[in-house]
């Protein structure tokens, strides 16, 4: 296979991903979880995003979002990537555990009635299921972002959203452009 063939049938694997997001709920828990981040922005809460490798990235990518501005010039959003704190996250892994590191965050930043938004592509990441327990506990509303399976964060979170493929990659890039539309629905339901 030739690098332009490779890459057409990527493409084309996408297409089909796509559709699949297009037919299996996703669509709808895309915009409810939207609804549930405006409410809070609306209530002076913010959203708290982490995960680990990749997905660490994409919690620092879609808090920007919200901190910049994605698609409308407008005032700034309250929204954190709790991976993007390597002392925090250093220091907490070093004194408790790694498990521990987002939920030590949670408990000192989170408040009843914020978003806490944990990305995994398998759902079973330790500490993102820790954080989405210690965020349920502290009162916050807990959203996964993940894989067809669920794993362990489908038992915990209050909206988990599944991406319909077990392929990390294709998870990571269907979870940005879900991240995304949540984005573009807050940006529009707050900035009209």
């Amino acid at each position: 296979m030739t690098g332009i063939e490779q890459v057409r049938a990527r493409l084309i694997e996408r297409v089909e991903i796509d559709r699949r997001l297009l037919e299996s709920g996703c669509v709808e828990q895309v915009a409810e979880a939207a609804a549930v981040i405006t409410r809070s922005l609306s209530a002076d809460g913010k959203v708290l995003f982490f995960g680990n490798g990749g997905s660490s990235m994409d919690a620092g990518h879609l808090a920007a979002e919200l901190l910049g501005r994605f698609r409308k010039e407008r005032p700034s959003l309250a929204a954190v990537s709790l991976s993007d704190s390597t002392a925090a996250m250093t220091a907490i892994g070093n004194d408790y555990a790694y498990d521990e590191v987002f939920a030590r965050q949670l408990s000192g930043l989170g408040r009843r009635g914020d978003v806490a938004v944990g990305l995994t592509t398998s759902g079973n990441s330790a500490n993102v299921v820790r954080a989405l327990e210690q965020a349920a506990a502290l009162g916050l509303v807990t959203i996964a972002l993940t894989g067809a399976g669920g794993g362990k964060v489908a038992a915990v979170a209050d909206l988990c959203i599944r991406v319909p493929t077990e392929d990390t990659a294709d998870i990571q890039e269907a979870c940005m452009h879900l991240g995304h539309s949540i984005c573009e629905l807050v940006e529009a339901a707050l900035f009209p």
